[in-house]
């Protein structure tokens, strides 16, 4: 899942990768739901954290 990123995205990939705006993906850092950090003033995107947040949006679905 996600081949094609690097394993630290940046909120443009965030947004490519869930189809979101930059609104919602900045909504969903500061929320603390997808685990992510800032070094600086810059958002640090691990992959595998999007990766299981989709997994676990999807488990949520399915119950």
């Amino acid at each position: 899942m996600f081949n094609e990123y690097n394993d630290l995205v940046t909120v443009e990939d965030l947004c490519e990768m869930l189809s979101i705006g930059k609104n919602a993906a900045y909504k969903l850092l500061a929320s603390g739901e997808l685990k992510c950090f800032r070094l600086n003033r810059v958002w640090k995107i691990p992959k595998q954290c999007v990766a299981d947040y989709v997994l676990n949006q999807a488990n949520r679905i399915k119950h």
